[in-house]
């Protein structure tokens, strides 16, 4: 448990690669994921080590570098899902790039440039100690005490190589030091003020924490953290249901005149529970015949057509559709259709503009993508923060303070288009007075912080200590990091566009907008920032 997704990635493909055989053909799903640049470097010299001796490698992936030393690419598109599943180029990697019918070689005609608003958003003055969340004496596994400033309201990365510290900073400090905060309502850690502290509140550092000091939590909300945990694989679970908006949708099925007349209730319109579901095959929609010595097969269920339900349920439509009806529907089409229900629309518009609008309601998790599960997870964490933010606006008339998103990886799995959407959501986030903290390989998402946190040099017990701070550039310029020369290549090749955006942007109707207030003075000295 004390690995990170690095380490963890290299130790299953050093159980796989290590062998000496001959004439081996290796299908390898994403190598690169969880790895540093610099790592990346040393897999691409085993792979063609292996490849040198006789063996093929058939490669998944969407690591530039990877395409650049590979012999041949297959790309496969144009779009995901229904709107993919044909070669629409294969070729070297000049000739993938130089095909206008590759979506992949337009990504890589025309890569991002940063930052991609043309400027970033400065950051806030260091006296003002309300702006900041500051660690002291941060000691989580390799970390040795260290202390760390994160801008509150901006988008601040965590870099490194892996195994150096950066999930022990966040998931082993961070995280369950603000979660502690904010559930006995301490603004810092120990308490700042005991004298005006309300009974119970600690006036020491709990035990459980690993940290000696930490400042700056009175700007938060709540915290959410997305981690590399896999989501459900069951056949029941749909993203739908994974991202709550199930819920809604039944609750207003369950609303309307027909379905009150009758007596339904909301848990009617679930697929998982007896009463409305088909009961020939269970709400599957399919029933599973095992076959000896084969594979099982799965055929449409003949009583429901496969659409889940009995013939009584599916009686009752809302605007001309029942609920099969519903659960066939891709998202972008959902979001269309209940663009009357904002709390349901709002969820769903947040996952179209992740790049996964062509996924049905009703898809059974087993079907998806280690991508398409990855961005399910975040919208997931994101939407309830923002149904969080919106009740506390709308119905307790109350201007609620910025969340703080802990998000580990997110680009897993991601095409270079998706993740370029993603980088807008998160984006967004942050101009609407959220903190997001993310950890991260891919240089785009690197580039395109307000602020960095390099940790290293090293892995291990070579790691675990603050080796560069402050915006993409300044990192570059660091003789120390591991990082710098990678993304300095990156800077240099992809200048900013040249017409500068404003530093906050105007509020998307997908996430509400929240106000910022300046900051109070500060009551007390802050910390000493690391150099």
């Amino acid at each position: 448990t004390t690995l990170s997704g690095g380490e963890s990635q290299r130790i299953r493909l050093a159980s796989q690669l290590g062998s000496n055989l001959r004439g081996v053909l290796y299908v390898l799903d994403e190598p690169t994921i969880g790895l540093h640049p610099r790592d990346n470097v040393k897999l691409l010299d085993t792979l063609t080590a292996l490849r040198d001796k006789g063996n093929s490698l058939l490669v998944v992936e969407h690591d530039e570098d990877t395409m650049r030393r590979s012999d041949l690419v297959i790309d496969l598109g144009p779009g995901a899902g229904i709107f993919g599943g044909e070669i629409t180029a294969q070729g070297t990697w000049e000739e993938i790039q130089n095909n206008p019918a590759s979506v992949t070689g337009r990504a890589l005609r025309e890569p991002m440039r940063h930052p991609s608003r043309g400027a970033r958003r400065p950051l806030p003055e260091v006296s003002l100690t309300d702006s900041w969340l500051t660690v002291s004496g941060a000691r989580a596994n390799n970390l040795k005490h260290i202390s760390a400033s994160i801008p509150l309201s901006r988008l601040t990365v965590l870099s490194g190589i892996s195994g150096s510290g950066k999930s022990s900073l966040m998931r082993g400090v961070i995280q369950p030091a603000v979660a502690e905060a904010l559930r006995h309502g301490w603004t810092s850690i120990p308490a700042d003020s005991p004298k005006k502290a309300r009974k119970g509140r600690s006036k020491t550092v709990p035990p459980s924490l690993a940290c000696d000091r930490m400042e700056g939590i009175g700007g938060i909300e709540a915290v959410y953290e997305v981690d590399q945990s896999p989501i459900g694989k069951t056949s029941r679970s749909t993203p739908a249901t994974y991202i709550k908006v199930f819920d809604g949708i039944r609750t207003l099925f369950a609303s309307l005149p027909t379905a009150k007349m009758r007596g339904y209730t909301a848990s009617r319109f679930s697929f998982n529970t007896e009463g409305g579901r088909c009961e020939a095959c269970g709400g599957n929609g399919v029933i599973r015949h095992e076959m000896a010595f084969l594979p099982a097969s799965h055929v449409v269920c003949t009583e429901c057509r496969g659409l889940r339900y009995n013939a009584p349920t599916l009686e009752i439509d809302y605007n001309g559709k029942n609920i099969g009806d519903v659960m066939n529907m891709t998202i972008d089409e959902a979001a269309d259709f209940f663009s009357a229900h904002s709390k349901i629309s709002r969820t769903l518009r947040l996952l179209a503009d992740t790049g996964t609008g062509y996924l049905r309601l009703g898809q059974p998790s087993p079907t998806l993508s280690g991508g398409e599960a990855q961005r399910l997870k975040l919208v997931a964490e994101l939407s309830r923060g923002l149904s969080r933010t919106a009740h506390e606006r709308i119905r307790k008339n109350r201007q609620p303070k910025g969340n703080l998103y802990l998000i580990e990886e997110p680009t897993i799995g991601l095409h270079p288009t998706d993740v370029a959407k993603l980088i807008d959501v998160l984006h967004r986030l942050v101009d609407d007075g959220h903190t997001v903290l993310v950890i991260e390989h891919n240089l785009d998402v690197i580039a395109e912080a307000d602020h960095i946190l390099d940790i290293g040099p090293e892995a291990g017990e070579a790691g675990g200590t603050v080796t560069a701070i402050g915006t993409p550039e300044q990192i570059a310029k660091s003789k120390v990091s591991r990082t710098a020369p990678f993304l300095a290549e990156v800077l240099k090749a992809r200048p900013a566009p040249a017409a500068p955006a404003p530093a906050v942007a105007v509020a998307s109707s997908v996430i509400p907008a929240v106000s910022r207030s300046k900051p109070a003075p500060a009551k007390a000295k802050r910390a000493k920032r690391q150099p």
